[in-house]
């Protein structure tokens, strides 16, 4: 057996172990839901102001508001940060 193929094969099966949950040295972080609409309220912005701001679309901030699609990946990451320190993300995107 190649070394090229060892690697690959050990890397899918790391990857296998992770997908099943059997890997302990590895963490899986879930952002919790976050209620859009109260959140951009709670920094007294509009739709618009708080989409330029955070660098959304308006389109889909108010899907977002109106439950039509839900916030997931990296969006729902900085949603969770904006919720508990707005001022740091807006210090931190000036």
């Amino acid at each position: 057996m190649s070394t090229a193929f060892a690697s690959i094969k050990q890397g899918l099966m790391e990857a296998i172990g992770h997908a099943e949950g059997r890997s302990p040295e590895t963490r899986v972080h879930r952002p919790r839901p976050v209620d859009v609409k109260a959140l951009r309220a709670s920094v007294g912005m509009t739709q618009e102001q708080f989409a330029a701001r955070f660098g959304f679309s308006t389109a889909t901030l108010r899907h977002w508001e109106r439950g039509d699609r839900s916030p997931n990946g990296s969006a729902l990451v900085l949603l969770n940060v904006i919720e508990r320190n707005p001022e740091a993300v807006i210090a931190a995107l000036a």
